[in-house]
């Protein structure tokens, strides 16, 4: 479980397809403390295990497995080497959820469709399939490669996020522009409630 609070970005190091699955590796640093093999990290908001730590002067590199299914949901399809993602390690329990509730689990790939300055802040506007619209709702909780952000408009095939200058900065929202994909995950307790409210009216 995460809260998408990022706590940094790392960068793509290598990405390497094998016969089982594509060895992707990245460089990190905060989120790298302590993690060993076996470990979860949210990368990009998608929640993938360690199968590979090493060394290198203050930096470690972690590698992950991506099956395809993994591959093809999520917009590390499209990252190169550089590219930089979002990281957060899991929920602690005693730790702060600052954000929300976040699985790891992404739910489709959304595309900027606005990405412009206004002020001090940025709007996004991000179009989504239905699967994700039927949860998003005007001020709820959505995940956006990773990050909790607060829908502030929802449109008939999308939604529209602000972004403050802090979060700017420290994720890697700032590379995105119009056209590119990002990860999207809707919010756990709507689906719980879509779920059971479905369940009593076929009942």
């Amino acid at each position: 479980m995460f809260t998408g609070i990022v706590e940094e970005t790392g960068t793509v190091e290598r990405i390497k397809p094998t016969p089982k699955s594509i060895e992707f590796s990245i460089r990190a640093t905060l989120t790298a403390r302590g993690l060993k093999v076996g470990d979860s990290l949210a990368i990009n908001g998608c929640c993938l295990t360690v199968v590979k730590v090493t060394s290198r002067n203050k930096s470690k590199f972690l590698q992950f497995d991506l099956l395809k299914e993994t591959w093809e949901r999520t917009n590390l399809q499209f990252a190169s080497t550089g590219s930089r993602v979002n990281l957060e390690r899991p929920l602690r329990t005693d730790g702060r959820l600052g954000g929300h509730f976040v699985t790891g689990h992404i739910d489709s790939i959304g595309h900027v469709t606005r990405c412009e300055r206004v002020g001090q802040d940025h709007v996004l506007d991000i179009a989504a399939p239905a699967e994700v619209m039927r949860y998003v709702v005007f001020k709820g909780s959505i995940a956006v490669d990773g990050i909790s952000l607060t829908v502030a408009g929802v449109q008939k095939k999308g939604f529209r996020i602000w972004i403050i200058p802090h979060t700017y900065e420290v994720t890697a929202l700032r590379e995105r522009k119009v056209g590119d994909a990002v990860n999207l995950e809707a919010d756990l307790i709507g689906k719980y409630v879509q779920k059971f409210v479905t369940s009593a009216s076929a009942g």
